[in-house]
């Protein structure tokens, strides 16, 4: 081994010594994420949840700082290999870690956006069609209910009206807005 090690020029011994512990670093990096999920989390997992506004565009990572120098060690020496010289190679490696930068981070970054916080916004049921659930009552008298599909899912929502006859179980209505940013106010629709 030591003959081996003493036979390889200083850039290849430099290679070497990246491509090894990096590369070792990067297989367990790889397992952990697989078998316990993201392990980058500190603290309890609700201060995560609480505190968390989406993930930027992160390029300066462990991740990817460990992905930069495992790709840079390996492209070095293939280049090394190939009889590329040790400039050229350098500068391969180099390309070839910031690429594997920028691609891991653009990955990641893709990943948070495709996310979906499962937080209601009432106001994507305006301009909405539901069904009365619970009567509502002429001129804002009281407040029913309507079943209507905001965001992908079916909902039970308190409604109001503006209209002068009752709404009764079952009548087909239109959002046209939201008071308290909990209430729909809704018409008879003419559907």
């Amino acid at each position: 081994m030591s003959e081996w090690w003493s036979s390889l020029t200083n850039l290849q011994q430099i290679y070497w010594g990246f491509a090894i512990p990096f590369s070792l670093i990067f297989l367990i990096q790889m397992i952990m994420t697989f078998v316990a999920g993201d392990l980058d989390a500190e603290g309890p997992v609700d201060t995560d949840i609480e505190a968390d506004h989406g993930a930027g565009f992160q390029f300066f990572t462990l991740k990817n700082f460990v992905g930069f120098f495992t790709l840079f060690a390996w492209t070095g020496l293939a280049c090394l290999e190939s009889g590329f010289s040790e400039f050229s190679s350098l500068m391969w490696a180099f390309f070839a870690g910031l690429g594997m930068m920028v691609l891991m981070a653009a990955i990641f970054y893709y990943f948070s956006q495709l996310s979906d916080s499962g937080t209601l916004s009432i106001n994507n049921a305006i301009g909405g069609v539901g069904q009365v659930y619970l009567p509502i009552k002429a001129s804002r008298e009281n407040i029913g209910k309507v079943q209507i599909k905001v965001q992908g899912s079916l909902r039970e929502l308190e409604a109001i009206s503006d209209d002068e006859q009752d709404l009764q179980t079952g009548t087909v209505v239109s959002v046209i807005d939201v008071i308290n940013n909990n209430t729909l106010v809704v018409t008879k629709s003419k559907k």
